[in-house]
């Protein structure tokens, strides 16, 4: 009996050990705790930050309520008055279409030199000292360099922004390629592929996953570089409308551009890392 009685609770003994699906309510909750929560932080940072401004204890910088009433006007006009006297919205799309053209090329030389290292020894013996030095160089220290060869202001930030992205680029696709599993060479060799369907068929899609992490780097990095390449440069674009607004003291519109320019960067990111991730998926 107590062998039956064993046997007969064992069943039992494991349906409790087997965790139960969470039910409909519970994984709504979690679910909708990865949106509530950061807009309760919001909240409570928005709250602390009026009532220290409320009570005099933020300097010059003005409260959130007063933000929200001095830039409706930016916000909601999109106004374009010629020269320098563009609302926000020009200011970032003159500083997105920088970024697309010195990153375009930042992309497509980069991954080209990091297929070249990453394959060729010679090439990587080469370069990669060369590299490893300049990349280390802040991309400000640029802007005069390329003011003093391309003498505008325009090309001189597009080089900026190039010359910041370019490097991740180059170091992950090196790598990338480089990790490419000796049993995909051996078979390559054996089915005597050729080089181009090597290529597209076999080191691309295997270094696809590098290639895009260098690639998500870099579009952080250009959009930094913009921003600050603009407050030297002038014109329209974010940078200088940060700088601008601060000689011009109107504080609200710097917390504007700010928090525009933190959305804007995180949407690139999200936007390369969404790529990626189909291109990567489909391989």
């Amino acid at each position: 009996m107590t062998t039956t009685n064993e046997t007969m609770s064992a069943p039992a003994s494991r349906e409790a050990d087997t965790p139960r699906p969470a039910l409909p309510i519970q994984a709504l909750l979690e679910r909708s705790g990865v949106f509530v929560l950061p807009l309760v932080a919001v909240a409570i940072f928005l709250g602390i930050w009026q009532v220290l401004s409320a009570a005099g204890l933020t300097g010059t910088l003005p409260g959130p309520a007063q933000v929200v009433q001095d830039v409706q006007p930016l916000v909601v006009g999109f106004f374009d008055n010629g020269e320098n006297d563009k609302g926000i919205f020009w200011q970032l799309a003159a500083s997105l279409g920088r970024v697309a053209i010195g990153y375009s090329l930042a992309a497509v030389v980069g991954v080209s030199l990091g297929i070249l290292m990453g394959s060729l020894r010679p090439f990587q013996l080469a370069l990669d000292p060369i590299f490893q030095v300049l990349r280390t160089i802040p991309p400000l220290a640029w802007l005069p360099i390329a003011l003093a060869a391309l003498s505008q202001a325009n090309p001189s930030a597009i080089f900026v922004i190039f010359i910041t992205a370019i490097w991740p680029i180059i170091i992950n696709t090196a790598v990338g390629v480089r990790s490419t599993p000796q049993d995909y060479r051996n078979v390559a060799s054996v089915l005597n592929l050729s080089k181009a369907t090597y290529f597209f068929q076999i080191l691309l899609p295997s270094a696809a996953s590098y290639i895009f992490t260098g690639l998500r780097i870099a579009v952080g990095l250009a959009w930094l570089a913009i921003v600050a390449a603009e407050m030297l440069t002038g014109g329209v674009g974010i940078g200088f409308f940060i700088w601008d607004s601060y000689n011009s003291s109107r504080m609200a519109d710097i917390i504007l551009a700010v928090l525009c320019v933190g959305l804007v960067g995180f949407a690139l990111d999200r936007l390369v890392w969404y790529a990626g991730r189909l291109l990567v998926a489909s391989e």
